[in-house]
């Protein structure tokens, strides 16, 4: 026979309000993660610039034209029925067309069955990656300025970025954000485990040299690390630089994991592609954590970038960076008019600015400032440093179409 019901309040099943109990503390909270979550610094920016109408020079949106060959074959491609899940690393035209990329710019040789993964975005890579790699508590080294991000991303994790701050002009290392060797081998720790790269570097432009990725690897290789590189910005580059990856160097692929995209170069950063080249050891798991986050990188989309990689010819990437090295000129003579000190960038497309004299104690404060005064949106650079660091300085992206940052230039000089 079944068993009555009790008259134990505690076995009480109606929905009646008791008075005499004392209500129980909700076990409905944020993790202790979003606790100390914010909003971007340079969503924030860019959402105030949208509110007033100005000029976003914040965010890296890269609004410049999409090369034909690549838009016509996403809009084919959806035409064509490829909108449907693909496999979790990508149609096999693209994996095998950034092979051949690979192999092309840096000599390379990655297998796209095993070695190549595409993302959704560098950044999903990224994320991916960590995942797969390193566990809650290990530390990863990453020079400062950084890209937040990367942070962002690390402590989302439970890892602990430790970051290398690069030399300051002034400094007794010979340049600005040159590479200070003994910094980065006082940050290592036993529980060091990787160190991230962003070479050409947001915010700051840096390309890494020769000489300071051969001391990299060395470090690398001594304290037996993961190097993460992060190559978004590789055609980005001015004044007769080359990006090198730190992957060709001896005893450095197999230990390497890099990531790259088409956002930047065909100027679609809202399509959401990037890929992983890694050793087959590292790029399974990868994978694995990448299907469990975003499936698939967009299908159709993916089509459109293998028909760039596949058709545009070396001169694209030369007149890409050609372009850009135009617009860096104009937007650092337009600062220097408008009294801010810019620091000219070797690759990339932002330009850090010192902004001491604009009214406000921090550099979000300016940055607000000088969006209300000009109409054109700044990045505080105090999103790239550790509190108290880059309260002077203000980052701003010169990958615009050209009546929008010649727009932005003259009311620059209006300030």
């Amino acid at each position: 026979m079944p068993k009555t019901q009790s008259n134990d309040p505690a076995f009480d099943s109606s929905p009646r309000a008791d008075s005499s109990r004392t209500p129980a503390r909700s076990r409905l909270a944020l993790s202790q993660l979003a606790h100390g979550s914010q909003v971007s610094e340079i969503r924030a920016m860019s959402t105030e610039c949208a509110r007033m109408g100005g000029i976003n020079l914040a965010q890296g949106i890269c609004d410049t034209p999409v090369p034909a060959v690549v838009e016509e074959a996403a809009i084919q491609a959806i035409r064509d029925g490829h909108n449907i899940y693909t496999r979790l690393d990508g149609i096999s035209r693209l994996r095998n067309a950034i092979a051949a990329k690979q192999l092309r710019d840096y000599n390379l040789d990655y297998n796209p069955e095993g070695e190549i993964l595409v993302s959704s975005g560098a950044s999903g890579g990224f994320y991916a990656t960590a995942m797969a790699l390193l566990n809650p508590g290990d530390e990863v080294l990453l020079f400062e300025p950084f890209y937040g991000y990367h942070v962002s991303t690390l402590k989302a994790l439970r890892i602990v970025p430790v970051f290398v701050p690069l030399a300051e002009a002034g400094s007794p290392v010979d340049s600005a954000f040159a590479l200070d060797l003994a910094a980065l081998r006082a940050a290592i720790t036993p529980r060091t485990r990787a160190l991230v790269l962003n070479t050409p570097a947001n915010p700051s432009g840096k390309v890494f040299t020769l000489l300071e990725l051969e001391a990299i690897a060395a470090v690398v290789l001594e304290h037996d690390l993961f190097l993460i590189t992060d190559e978004i910005y590789e055609y980005f580059v001015y004044d007769g630089q080359r990006h090198i990856s730190p992957a060709t160097l001896p005893g450095m692929k197999e230990r390497t994991i890099v990531l790259s995209g088409f956002s930047k170069t065909f100027s679609i950063t809202g399509w959401r592609l990037g890929y992983v080249a890694a050793d087959a050891r590292w790029l399974g798991a990868i994978g694995d954590f990448h299907d469990l986050i975003y499936v698939c990188a967009p299908s159709a989309l993916q089509h459109g970038a293998a028909a760039g990689l596949e058709q545009l010819p070396s001169s694209f990437y030369a007149a890409l960076a050609a372009d850009h090295e135009s617009k860096r000129a104009r937007i650092v003579a337009a600062l220097r008019d408008a009294g801010l000190e810019p620091s000219v960038p070797a690759g990339a497309y932002y330009v850090l600015a010192r902004a001491a004299h604009l009214p406000g104690k921090t550099a979000a404060e300016k940055a607000r400032y000088l969006l209300a005064a000009t109409g054109v949106a700044s990045v505080a650079g105090s999103a790239f440093f550790r509190p108290g660091r880059g309260e002077d300085l203000l980052r701003f992206c010169f990958a615009k179409k050209d009546r929008d940052l010649d727009e932005a230039c003259a009311r620059l000089r209006r300030l």
